[in-house]
């Protein structure tokens, strides 16, 4: 009787966490199934940006609550939150219009944000290169966290709550049955619940290869890099620059921003590999320097490779040395994280047996967009 539960999430990252994590709000009985010791995946191989004023409007909303969320939980427990805002950097007039333009469309939305001019910037960032900065814009109520322990301190505090996780599992069928689903497990286990979300693209492929074949998913491969610790030197949030006003889905909203696109060289060698160049220092006092974006569908991933292009990190160094003059860009670590999105929306959602829900391919809202996405997912899935 104790393996029969109200829910069963597959997937401990992010996405799947925050829907165990309101499905337990509402009372009822989950478990959390991860096929490793802890999550290796897209949550924990990300800046750790909690960043809704990059996101059109539908999305924002979602990463507003998400604030909300994530700041509730570090008053009950400690999972790395720190709010010191964000910041985008502008270059050139351009940039700066889009700045303008966006703070009006935050005003609509009633989200805070606040313009810097050039000499407020300098003042608040330290090492800004005074020949980049031309302006700013700040918002206040952004997060970071730590990503590489914040799913496991959020585990952590989930399981005092009454969360049953299952490390170490691989899920390799779900059987429907009347009124629910039987889960089973690699190593035997079956759990029975009323419902059933698989949250990570991995399982989903494993679970049910010819769907996911199928999909529209794609997948993205991202470069970011992380410096030594940066001895008495502080930069406080998220800081995103020019080339991430030119990319994020927030300024495709500003009625500018197709004009000015437009004047964009379409064979640069950042439009090639989508590069935009985002800071954010660790805890440790390590700066997280990145990232670029290569694509490839689902049935064709393994052509994005296992190795790293050492020409874009050399590129993100080269501009970000532009940007901000850090005391050492002695560089300690390099990664490549791998997300998938729909190519058709916003999120991939698809429901097998009535009580099987498949929801994965956040892309790269997951981290910011998650926390509030599932508070309302649960409500429809469950009909609160």
């Amino acid at each position: 009787m104790n393996n029969i539960y109200d829910l069963v999430v597959v997937g401990g990252g992010a996405l799947g966490t925050f829907h165990a994590y309101h499905a337990m709000q509402k009372g009822l009985k989950v478990a959390l199934v991860e096929k490793n010791e802890r999550p290796m995946g897209a949550t924990v191989r990300n800046f750790g940006q909690v960043v809704p004023s990059g996101m059109n409007t539908k999305w924002q909303a979602y990463g507003r609550e998400s604030l909300h969320i994530y700041k509730e939980i570090q008053s009950r427990f400690d999972i790395s939150v720190r709010q010191e805002g964000s910041i985008y950097i502008a270059s050139n007039e351009e940039e700066i219009q889009l700045l303008e333009e966006l703070k009006k469309i935050n005003v609509q939305n009633g989200y805070p944000s606040l313009l810097l001019n050039k000499r407020e910037c300098l003042g608040s960032y330290p090492g800004l290169n005074q020949t980049y900065v031309k302006a700013g814009l700040f918002f206040p109520e952004e997060v970071t966290v730590e990503p590489h322990t914040m799913i496991n301190k959020l585990h952590s505090y989930l399981k005092e709550m009454g969360l049953h996780i299952f490390k170490n599992k691989s899920v390799v069928e779900c059987d429907s049955i009347i009124d629910g689903v039987v889960v089973n497990t690699s190593s035997g286990h079956a759990l029975t619940a009323s419902k059933v979300l698989i949250c990570n693209g991995s399982d989903f492929k494993t679970l049910y290869p010819s769907l996911f074949n199928e999909s529209d998913l794609e997948v993205c491969k991202l470069q970011m890099m992380s410096t030594e610790p940066q001895e008495n030197h502080t930069l406080k949030g998220s800081i995103l620059t020019g080339l991430s006003i030119r990319r994020y889905e927030a300024f495709h909203e500003c009625p500018s921003y197709k004009a000015i696109k437009s004047n964009e060289d379409p064979n640069s060698f950042e439009k090639k590999w989508g590069i935009h160049i985002l800071f954010k220092q660790a805890m440790d006092g390590s700066v997280i320097i990145g990232d670029s974006h290569e694509y490839a569908n689902v049935s064709n991933m393994d052509n994005l490779g296992f190795d790293l292009n050492m020409k874009i990190d050399r590129f993100i160094i080269d501009e970000a040395k532009k940007i901000i003059n850090l005391p050492n860009y002695k560089i300690h670590h390099r990664w490549f994280g791998l997300y998938s999105q729909s190519k058709n929306s916003d999120i991939f959602q698809h429901t097998i047996d009535k009580n099987i829900h498949i929801v994965t391919g956040i892309g790269g809202k997951g981290m910011t967009g998650s926390a509030g996405f599932s508070k309302e997912n649960i409500n429809k899935i469950f009909n609160f």
